[in-house]
């Protein structure tokens, strides 16, 4: 699908990844072609082992497809260096796990400050910074709060805070609401939308939850390692009751 009017930041052409060899020789991605555009929610949906998976792990540059060209922002992830590459995934993407991924020893304001202080920020100061994150997403008065002592949709947004500390350009969200009941989900939704309408920003949800499809602007379905359909839809989200506005 093409969009006239603005230019992809994400161009996939004919990507391949197979695993094994032999008589145990997976197709994971059969040649996946898709273009993808910034400022805009995109959904990923597809059954479980349809690709999905392997294919944001490819976008976060974690993993190397087997054949075809990825363009991200402008730079072929795939032939930089293995440091160079590590660079480009800490400058520029965020990901936001299923199971929130806390460490649960850490503050929140620390767990937010962990990205921070691997590249070698000081604690003092990615602290700082993730205390501003946290009050971003609604968390401002928890900063001192160990993980344990959160709900889960409180977790979650301390998982996407910690996504956002590096002021990434692709954002992947992987089931964000499954770890959640549906009215923190909604809230989790509403936040993630209004992130993803940053014109500099490319956001992806991996999902098998419906209940989020309101929220999108475009809905790529995956199946056996392909696109099989590509469609934009108009955003529908519907209120934290369940019926629709």
């Amino acid at each position: 699908m093409t969009d006239p009017l603005r230019k992809p930041v994400v161009i996939c052409r004919d990507v391949i990844k197979d695993y094994g060899e032999g008589e145990s020789l997976i197709h994971a991605l059969r040649g996946l072609t898709v273009d993808i555009y910034p400022g805009e929610l995109t959904l990923l949906v597809g059954p479980s082992g349809c690709g999905k998976s392997t294919f944001i792990s490819i976008l976060a540059g974690t993993l190397d497809p087997t054949g075809g060209t990825i363009e991200e922002f402008g730079l072929c992830l795939h032939q930089l260096g293995k440091n160079a590459r590590a660079d480009f995934r800490a400058q520029n993407v965020g990901f936001v796990f299923q199971q929130f991924n806390l460490l649960p020893a850490l503050t929140i304001a620390e767990n937010v400050a962990v990205p921070l202080v691997i590249r070698g920020i000081t604690k003092a100061t990615a602290v700082e910074r993730a205390c501003a994150e946290l009050t971003a997403v609604g968390m401002g008065d928890r900063v001192t709060s160990l993980p344990n002592k959160l709900s889960g949709g409180q977790q979650q947004r301390v998982a996407i805070a910690r996504a956002l500390i590096n002021k990434p350009r692709l954002l992947v969200c992987d089931e964000p609401t499954s770890a959640v009941d549906a009215k923190t989900g909604h809230t989790v939704m509403t936040l993630i939308r209004k992130l993803a309408l940053s014109p500099d920003r490319v956001t992806i949800v991996v999902t098998h939850d419906p209940r989020v499809f309101g929220f999108a602007d475009r809905i790529i379905a995956m199946e056996d390692g392909r696109v099989k359909e590509d469609k934009r839809v108009q955003p529908n989200i519907p209120m934290e009751d369940g019926e629709q506005p």
